[in-house]
């Protein structure tokens, strides 16, 4: 979230930017309700000082009697203010999460269809294999037994594509960890200070994407991201450590449930994938720097295994709340011959940090918030779609790209 106070300096760039990204949030009732807690607080502070002072007068002696009626007084008066500054903080809390982070001065404006095209790799092909029928020929994928254990969109890998998967895992953290990055698996489950802190809607939002455990605090994660954001919550880590770069392995879970009308073929949008995710924790004057820093070992990653791609600096309009600037890297579909999502990679400054409490202490010993970076290194489902519909060969096999070779045996086809 942001800090209120920043709104109230920076308030017409804070609507600005709210607007652009599409919220409807009425700022102004939100700066209200804070000045209503403040007044409030106000009240509270002064009774705790006189409920103090009589206190300090009661003691050594018997006090008097019209000095306990006050000080009774005084204490219920408290108990109610209190109670109505803890519901006011709630309430001024809940509204900051529904301002969005503000958008870099690059972000370009408008919608989805503004998005800007900043790189380019590849030749395209003019012809490719459709990765569903290749793998369904082969016995690779089996979407009707996941159907019929889990529901629609799960599935099964079996043998050389589940051997496929595995080989793009160890290819993608070969690569994190020639970059720094400390590898970690992470928790499936994360609490929803911890989902929605991340800067993912709540379980009562009808925009929630996310599967909840009924009667728990827990949702099913994303993607591991929302784990390594909390992984430092209410912790202050001294500035000699930052950067801390993070790889974490996970499972990830989405109902998809705003998908519609996108493309939903086969492996390319599902409910449970697998995913390899780089996070960077980092000083606010660095944040820029490592977010190019990820979107690099991502082309590195696309480059290596020679699947096309661009990369575009997406829209205000179709940035999500915590993103201050994202990159995506679509490949090139040779079956659909278009461009589509692949991997993304945002900075999202304070915005996180601020709403699981993650702070750095400086040299000087100022503390304040770190800034929070997250990129995909490899999302498997959709790797392994680029893979089958670059590679697969007319007579139903799969050349292995060079890069795969040292993890499938060297083999040239599957």
């Amino acid at each position: 979230m942001l800090d209120i106070n920043f709104i109230r300096q920076n308030l017409a760039e804070v609507k600005k930017s709210t607007a652009e990204k599409g919220y409807k949030t009425d700022i102004d009732a939100v700066l209200k309700m804070d000045d209503e807690r403040k007044e409030i607080q106000k009240k509270v502070e002064a009774l705790r000082t006189e409920r103090n002072s009589i206190a300090a007068q009661m003691k050594g002696g018997k006090p008097a009697p019209e000095l306990i009626e006050k000080g009774k007084s005084i204490k219920q008066e408290l108990s109610t203010l209190e109670s109505e500054l803890s519901e006011k903080e709630s309430l001024v809390n809940n509204a900051l999460k529904t301002i969005p982070n503000v958008i870099f001065d690059d972000v370009p404006l408008g919608g989805e269809e503004c998005s800007v095209e900043v790189k380019k790799w590849g030749k395209n092909k003019e012809k490719g294999t459709d990765h569903l029928d290749l793998a369904t020929s082969r016995d690779w994928v089996d979407f009707e037994r996941g159907a019929k254990v889990a529901g629609a969109k799960f599935y099964y890998l079996k043998n050389e594509l589940a051997l496929l998967e595995n080989a793009l895992l160890q290819f993608g953290m070969k690569k994190v960890l020639e970059h720094g990055f400390s590898y970690m698996t992470t928790p499936d489950l994360v609490s929803s200070r911890v989902l929605e802190g991340t800067g993912f809607a709540p379980r009562s939002s009808e925009q929630s994407d996310e599967y909840f455990i009924e009667g728990e605090d827990l949702a099913l994660i994303a993607t591991a991201e929302m784990a390594i954001t909390g992984y430092h919550m209410d912790e202050i880590i001294d500035e000699a450590k930052l950067p801390l770069l993070y790889a974490g392995y996970s499972a990830c879970f989405r109902k998809e449930a705003g998908a519609y009308g996108k493309y939903t073929r086969g492996l390319f949008r599902v409910h449970q994938f697998n995913k390899l995710e780089m996070y960077i924790f980092c000083l606010p004057e660095q944040s820029k720097e490592m977010h190019e820093k990820i979107l690099g070992i991502e082309e590195e990653i696309w480059q290596e295994l020679g699947i096309p791609y661009h990369v575009i600096n997406i829209a205000a309009g179709d940035l999500g709340a915590p993103a201050a600037k994202k990159y995506d890297l679509e490949y090139w579909s040779p079956v659909n011959q278009k461009y589509q999502e692949l991997t993304s990679c945002s900075n999202c400054t304070d915005f996180q940090a601020r709403s699981v409490n993650v702070r750095v202490r400086r040299k000087d010993g100022k503390v304040e918030f770190v800034h929070t970076l997250n990129g995909t290194a490899i999302s498997l489902a959709r790797a392994m779609v680029a893979v089958l519909e670059n590679y697969g060969t007319e007579d139903g096999k799969l050349k292995v790209p060079e890069a795969l070779k040292p993890y499938l045996g060297n083999r040239d086809e599957l």
